[in-house]
């Protein structure tokens, strides 16, 4: 990381950064593109571990396409989520820069078995939104949703944050 000192380490901090995104992109390697990773954005929620360090990713869709298909596949993925939190305009030196965090790294892919599915809908998933915690969710879509575990291997995290200087 070229700027050391927008870089986060703490895990506490790390946690807090991941909470405001909205949205995890995974980066999947594919046999047809073998020179471009496929990346896709999507859903997700989480779980960690302060004590462990470990932090778990929870993802779910359709069983069938290129995003189902790679995860059960390459077992591997790289991932990148982020917050803008402004842009910010530096008149005083006429330079504009963006106030914004971000937390990426890799992790292995884990296929949740259809035994778990119900649960970890209810404790993984659904648990993040409080409108989600109370929902009425079609049970029966279960059969035909894709739901997988992303196990953190790799996790480092950059802030640019609002107030600072130095651009």
């Amino acid at each position: 990381m070229r700027r050391k000192d927008r870089e986060i380490t703490d895990f506490k901090k790390l946690v807090e950064m991941i909470d405001h995104c909205e949205v995890i992109r995974l980066g999947l390697f594919d046999d047809v593109d073998k020179d471009f990773p496929y990346i896709v954005p999507v859903n997700f929620s989480y779980e960690a571990d302060e004590t462990t360090g470990e932090i778990n990713f929870y993802i779910h869709g359709a069983m069938a396409g290129r995003k189902y298909e790679l995860l059960k596949k390459t077992k591997k993925c790289s991932f990148e989520m982020d917050n803008l939190l402004k842009i910010d305009y530096l008149y005083d030196c006429h330079d504009i820069t963006s106030r914004y965090e971000c937390v990426m790294g890799t992790g292995v892919v884990e296929e949740i078995p259809d035994s778990e599915k119900e649960k970890i809908m209810e404790e993984k998933v659904l648990s993040r939104w409080e409108e989600a915690r109370t929902f009425q969710w079609n049970r029966n879509a279960l059969p035909r949703c894709g739901m997988f575990k992303i196990v953190v291997k790799t996790i480092s995290g950059k802030l640019n944050p609002l107030g600072s200087s130095g651009d």
